[in-house]
């Protein structure tokens, strides 16, 4: 194992890959002179050549369909947005053109791309560049939709969306690039789909995804100096989503918190907790709780953030709830 920064494990994730077929490329804003709006393309220019690691214009739409075009002619880009906020600009590739080759070709195209980037908040950046949308991608059939909250399964899970034969929703966050984690040596991939059991536990089942889980993960220490036992659930792929890692660790712990960093309506939490009443509910001791954003756009005061944004005292008080304490 190394220590990498999660920015490190993402440039290495395409940087191995890139190696390994010349049909790949890195697209987007700042990406090359720049290194990376976040420093995670770093030093990939120098080894690859500005035929493979591409600075585009501020044009998110024109960039966006290039990609998706290039992969008609065997290219299997990776295309960066500075903010998946500004993937809002050309979302009409993504959903109109990317999600449906498959499907509207009879299966005689394939669309082997990977639009990645930041998702969620991000501290004081404002309304308009602190939404999380992981639901709306994960919504459109044709859409692969990948969460990851630490270095390790950002490097596994990259390598897999960008061997991936279909589209994929790679979604980061600008808050965790300097987080620091153990990385395997060597080949590492984690397939997609796999949802991961990061702390098991017997009294309530706390299921999340992304930077947000580090909340959970608070929630959980603090709870566990009560003797209550919480096991956490990150499921690293919103879509496909890992129903049965979910629903065989609520028929354990017979509760289920669901803790998001989206707004509350019609979110994945949502689809969730209707999954898990649907196909657990005799095994279930109390009410599904989920924990959401204020269903508000995101304030700047740094006051009124905190009161939006999702904490482990709302975890907390959640489990508390649905054990009835």
């Amino acid at each position: 194992m190394k220590t990498l920064q999660f920015r490190q494990a993402i440039a290495e994730a395409m940087s191995e890959e890139m190696r390994r077929d010349e049909a790949i490329y890195l697209m987007g804003e700042e990406v090359a002179e720049y290194n990376g709006a976040y420093k995670a393309s770093k030093g990939m220019l120098d080894e690859f050549g500005p035929e493979r690691v591409i600075d585009t214009p501020i044009s998110e739409l024109g960039f966006a369909g290039v990609g998706v075009g290039s992969t008609l002619t065997g290219n299997r880009p990776i295309i960066e947005f500075m903010t998946f906020n500004f993937a809002l600009v050309g979302i009409d590739q993504i959903v109109n053109n990317a999600a449906k080759i498959r499907q509207m070709s009879g299966g005689q195209f394939s669309c082997p791309i990977v639009f990645r980037g930041p998702t969620g908040s991000a501290g004081q950046l404002g309304a308009t560049h602190s939404q999380a949308f992981e639901s709306w991608f994960a919504n459109c059939p044709g859409l692969k939709v990948v969460v990851p909250s630490n270095p390790a399964d950002a490097k596994g899970l990259l390598k897999s969306a960008i061997r991936d034969n279909d589209p994929v929703i790679f979604m980061e966050s600008e808050q965790m690039y300097g987080d620091k984690g153990e990385v395997p040596e060597g080949e590492f991939t984690i397939p997609l789909g796999v949802a991961d059991i990061r702390r098991e536990g017997s009294d309530v089942t706390i299921v999340s995804f992304g930077k947000i889980i580090k909340e959970a993960d608070k929630a959980a220490d603090e709870l566990a100096k009560e003797g209550i036992s919480c096991e956490i659930i990150d499921l690293r792929t919103v879509k496909p989503l890992d129903y049965e890692a979910v629903l065989n660790s609520v028929k354990k712990t017979n509760r289920l918190v669901i803790l998001e960093e989206a707004w509350p309506f019609g979110n994945v939490a949502t689809e969730i907790g209707f999954y898990v009443q649907n196909n657990a509910f005799d095994y279930l001791d109390a009410p599904i709780q989920k924990i959401n954003t204020a269903d508000t756009p995101a304030p700047y005061s740094p006051v009124l953030l905190a009161e939006w944004l999702p904490n482990h005292e709302d975890v907390i008080k959640a489990v508390k709830k649905v054990l009835y304490k």
